[in-house]
């Protein structure tokens, strides 16, 4: 990424003025140390990366466990875009308690490694169970990849950066014979060849003696994060642009040796293309948008195809997002690019639940949650308004800031209302929630003004 730590955003305000319709993120989880990464282990609770080197556990009501699942602080480079970077846990974790780390060395280079959760306690990683699958030298200390996922073939797919500096100096990305600018795919079940790793047979170059056998896909800059739709298994990569294209790539489950052009192109606009192979035979972005200066974006964030349940009118939408401007967009399926407009936030990561409900990560010490579609928008600032207590028991008292509460509405993470007023014309309201089950709920206000603001209360 673009100087991924020196873009922490001090904003709160969610939603964007003037808007008829909004997608809405609420507060889900704080108190974090640099989140670049959000999983799930296939039940209730979120993994969450910190750069630093440590894995924190998110239980299913955004409380963050303060035992680290993972500390390998020690271990790990940081500042600017280097630090433990992705995690991806093996498609049969609940047999195997196999789980996956892409971070950088000590010295600045990349490394892969699986650990193991410990038997006695599915909540810390088993001591001295890390076990090198792979690593390899970055020239630079930028443009590290850093995204790890398995894809519906069990498969363990990496991004590796073009190796740094800006430019691509040493044209890596379409450089075949080295691992730098790709998507590597690994067979982790199978080793062989005296590596902790297999290569798939349909790997575009398995058995070439001059190209490297681990490459899926080719010509990235920084594919800071990726994801498969988990209906279709399509990949999706969002890739960093150098000054003024970020662009969204996109392959079908079977595509194999894709070359998505950098340096050649930046996005679909030429950048270096000395040397380069005929436009025909490379892959153009499905989506695009301008950071040259003046744009206020900077690095692109690649998200999630959502397949949620919660959110109907957002199914089959591709989610990503901007470090820099805050702003979220969406690409449907014919490749049309919406910007919803900034956030606020320093968007790094997103994440999916295990029932495949969408999460953002700020880098600032947050994790949003996706709450949909709301209509009528024209201001969201949580900071106006406060819920006391929080985590709240029998009572919470609703208190808004600088203006008068007009209806307010709670609702399960579902989407359900179980609590409705109308027509209030106060300052505050005192709320009894004692006949409600304990778990995280949100509280929608509308005001006098016609804001509408949401904010996460948590039932104990």
């Amino acid at each position: 990424m673009k100087q991924l730590v020196f873009y922490v955003s001090c904003l709160l305000a969610f939603g964007f003025s003037n808007a008829q319709i909004n997608i809405s993120f609420v507060e889900f989880a704080n108190g974090l140390n640099s989140p670049v990464d959000l999983q799930n282990a296939g039940d209730d609770r979120l993994f969450v990366v910190e750069q630093g080197g440590r894995i924190k556990i998110i239980d299913a009501n955004g409380t963050v466990r303060p035992t680290p699942f993972l500390n390998i602080s020690s271990q790990v480079s940081t500042g600017g875009e280097q630090g433990l970077l992705g995690l991806a846990f093996h498609p049969d974790y609940t047999t195997n308690g196999y789980y996956y780390v892409n971070y950088t060395k000590t010295n600045g280079d990349s490394r892969i490694s699986r650990f193991s959760v410990d038997p006695g306690n599915p909540d810390l990683t088993l001591p001295g169970s890390e076990f090198i699958i792979i690593e390899y030298s970055q020239p630079f200390s930028n443009h590290n990849g850093g995204g790890i996922a398995f894809g519906q073939d069990g498969y363990l797919y990496i991004s590796t950066g073009d190796g740094g500096s800006g430019g691509d100096p040493g044209n890596r990305a379409q450089n075949t014979t080295i691992l730098l600018g790709k998507i590597l795919r690994l067979d982790i079940d199978n080793p062989g060849g005296g590596s902790n790793y297999g290569i798939p047979p349909d790997n575009p170059f398995a058995g070439s003696t001059v190209n490297a056998e681990e490459i899926w896909a080719y010509g990235l800059r920084n594919p800071w994060r990726f994801s498969f739709d988990s209906l279709t298994g399509d990949l999706w990569i969002g890739d960093v642009g150098q000054s003024d294209v970020e662009e969204i790539d996109k392959a079908e489950s079977t595509e194999a040796g894709l070359n998505y052009g950098w340096r050649c192109y930046e996005g679909s606009t030429p950048f270096n293309t000395a040397g380069c192979p005929n436009p025909s035979e490379l892959t153009f972005p499905v989506a695009e948008y301008s950071s040259s200066s003046g744009s206020g974006n900077c690095s692109v964030t690649g998200g999630y195809v959502y397949r949620g349940t919660n959110h109907p009118n957002e199914y089959g939408l591709y989610f990503a997002a901007d470090v820099c401007s805050g702003k979220v967009f969406t690409v449907d399926d014919q490749d049309n690019l919406t910007d919803w407009g900034s956030f606020g936030g320093s968007w790094v990561s997103f994440g999916v639940d295990v029932n495949n409900e969408l999460y953002i990560v700020d880098i600032g010490g947050k994790v949003y949650q996706f709450v949909g579609t709301i209509l009528g928008i024209n201001e969201v600032n949580t900071s106006a308004l406060s819920l006391i207590p929080n985590p709240a028991l029998d009572q919470v008292l609703v208190r808004l800031e600088n203006d008068t509460i007009s209806s307010i509405f709670i609702t399960t993470v579902q989407g359900r209302d179980v609590f409705t007023k109308e027509y209030i014309h106060t300052e505050e309201l005192r709320i009894s929630v004692s006949d409600l089950n304990s778990g995280m709920y949100f509280v929608r206000i509308v005001t006098e003004s016609d804001r509408t603001i949401t904010k996460k209360l948590v039932l104990k």
